[in-house]
C-alpha cells in the first residue's frame, strides 16, 4: 500500500468490495471512481488492488498503472494489472516481471488500443491466435480483418490471463489460502 501510495481507510467484506468496485467501475460519474480500491487479503500468495484506478488501459492512468507495475516488479518479482468489462467492455492486461513490462495489451474497442501493445503475445495468447488462425505478431501488421478478430477473441481474455499468471477474483473459492484483513484504501488520486 505504501508503493501505491494508498490510504487505509476501513476493513471490508469481498462482498462489499465487487459491489464498490462494480458501481465504481460502470459508474463514469461517480466520484468516487478513481479515488478508492479495494486491497484483498493476501490470497493464495497474491494480494489485489481492485478498483477503475488500476485500469492498465484507461486513458488517463496507464502510464501511472504502467510504472507502479514496473515498480511493483521490482520489489516482489511480478506485479499485474487487468481490465475486464463484465458488461462487454473488453479487456487488458499488464504484466511486469522484475522491472520489466512483459506485456501490456487491451482489446476495449477504443480507437488507440494497438497503440498500448508492448511486448510479445502470451502464451495464453499465442493459443488463442492460433485457433482463430491469426499470425503472432504486432497487431499493426495485420490486416483490418485479421486486427477485427483478434479483437474479438481476445476482448473477454484477461480473466484468463489472469488465472494463468496468478490469481483473478472471478474464481475465488473456499479452497484458497487467505490470510488477513480486505481493506477500503483511498487512492492518491484526487476525489471529485
Amino acid at each position: 500500500m505504501e508503493v501505491l501510495g494508498l490510504l487505509p481507510s476501513r476493513p471490508m467484506t469481498f462482498a462489499e468490495a465487487a459491489e464498490m468496485a462494480d458501481d465504481d467501475v460502470h459508474g463514469l460519474d461517480n466520484p468516487h471512481r478513481l479515488s478508492r480500491v479495494f486491497v484483498t487479503p493476501e490470497v493464495d500468495g497474491w494480494t489485489l488492488v481492485i478498483g477503475a484506478w488500476c485500469d492498465p488501459s484507461d486513458s488517463g492512468r496507464r502510464d501511472d498503472v504502467l510504472g507502479l507495475c514496473t515498480t511493483l516488479s521490482v520489489r516482489y518479482g511480478s506485479a499485474q494489472a487487468y481490465y475486464f468489462g463484465g458488461h462487454v467492455d473488453g479487456s487488458a492486461w499488464l504484466i511486469a516481471e522484475n522491472g520489466t513490462v512483459v506485456r501490456r495489451y487491451a482489446a476495449t474497442g477504443e480507437p488507440d488500443d494497438a497503440l498500448l501493445t508492448l511486448g510479445r503475445p502470451l502464451p495464453l495468447e499465442q493459443e488463442v491466435r492460433a485457433a482463430a488462425g491469426l499470425p503472432d505478431g504486432d497487431p499493426q501488421t495485420l490486416s483490418e480483418d485479421q486486427r477485427d478478430e483478434l479483437e474479438s477473441v481476445t476482448f473477454d481474455l484477461a480473466p484468463e490471463i489472469a488465472a494463468a499468471y496468478g490469481v483473478t477474483p472471478l474464481t475465488l473459492s473456499p479452497g484458497m489460502k487467505v490470510r488477513g484483513t480486505g481493506l477500503l484504501a483511498l487512492t492518491p488520486h484526487p476525489f471529485g
